[in-house]
């Protein structure tokens, strides 16, 4: 069965979801394009999902995706919480912030049975997850209602598990993509590949559809990810200037800018990998720090008051930056001309 016949799109296309950069509207103009648009769903809360799929809903009868994280929330650890607040007292102080007003919080929750109770009322038809799988009981309710389930696979292992586990297709995640990794069966990141030497692999280890993602921001690198057995392809840099992205003034600035040349993976924002341009905060910190950042998604609280204050300044220096590495891939056009041009040339 092909990828459009199994997701009832037009096209091979898939819009990454990107938590912090997106919301419905770029969802909606992806899938109403012939793609298959996308809603990350980590960051929002109960009545926040409940109105995004309502938009969805509302505006388009076409395919489209929710995606949720599959972590495993980690035990509070006060003493390093507290060494961690202590490593960013000089940008504390800098910028006039009290370390000791800065509330704790966890910034993403893992798909529950909460959350699958609130979609089946829109049971959206493809659903995705980033860091694995949700377990046995929570994935049967999402195929309760007919969902198609897709998951990112980092190596040929991850793939491996993913399809005994169920999913429907496997998205496998190059080392250039942008944003979390979502490597689940280890954390050795020397065992990550390059998209176009993890696909063929991938391809050649499953039965199930393949998706490709990371670095393909052209019709030219989906025709290459097709040509080596993917059966779709997963962009999301690309998407970051259209103005269907929230993406923030900072961020489409560093995008458009030479600085998006050079992107490194970095655990300081959250805990956990993720790839993003090189800022001040990367090049003081880190920019992967094992030894003093809490574990993921613990960091976030500790660094939003530094970012917010730097934002109001017109700076990027504490910003999650997140890009792939082809940045220049980006474009300002609506996100259904963007869709139409990665597609460009496939029968």
């Amino acid at each position: 069965m092909s990828l459009t016949t199994l997701l009832g799109t037009d096209l091979p296309i898939l819009q990454a979801p990107m938590a912090g950069v997106q919301g419905s509207a770029l969802a909606v103009a992806v899938s109403n394009a012939g793609g298959l648009g996308a809603l990350p769903c980590a960051m929002l809360g109960p009545d926040a999902l409940r109105q995004e799929l309502a938009a969805i809903r509302a505006q388009t009868d076409r395919p489209f995706n929710v995606n949720f994280f599959c972590h495993t929330p980690p035990a509070p650890d006060a003493a390093r919480e507290a060494a961690w607040r202590a490593t960013l007292a000089p940008a504390y102080a800098e910028f006039g912030i009290d370390p000791a007003t800065i509330p704790a919080g966890p910034g993403r929750r893992p798909f529950d049975a909460e959350t699958a109770e609130l979609l089946a009322a829109f049971a959206p038809p493809v659903v995705s997850f980033h860091f694995g799988l949700p377990s046995p009981e929570l994935l049967a309710r999402v195929r309760g209602w007919g969902a198609k389930v897709l998951s990112s696979a980092t190596t040929v292992e991850e793939a491996r598990w993913l399809e005994a586990h169920g999913v429907d297709a496997v998205i496998a995640q190059g080392l250039e993509a942008g944003g979390h990794r979502g490597h689940f069966l280890s954390d050795d990141l020397t065992r990550q590949m390059g998209t176009f030497a993890l696909l063929p692999q991938v391809v050649a280890a499953v039965r199930v559809p393949v998706i490709a993602a990371g670095g393909i921001a052209d019709a030219a690198g989906v025709a290459s990810a097709m040509a080596l057995g993917a059966a779709g392809v997963q962009v999301g840099t690309a998407y970051l200037l259209c103005p269907e992205a929230t993406t923030s003034a900072v961020h489409r600035a560093a995008l458009q800018s030479d600085a998006a040349r050079h992107t490194a993976l970095t655990n300081l924002f959250t805990g956990r990998p993720a790839r993003g341009i090189v800022n001040r905060f990367m090049r003081s910190f880190g920019p992967m720090n094992e030894a003093a950042v809490p574990r993921f998604p613990l960091a976030t609280s500790a660094v939003a008051p530094l970012r917010a204050r730097a934002e109001a300044l017109g700076m990027d220096d504490f910003s999650p930056l997140w890009a792939g590495q082809h940045a220049d891939g980006c474009r300002e056009m609506p996100a259904a001309q963007r869709t139409r041009q990665l597609a460009h040339g496939l029968a």
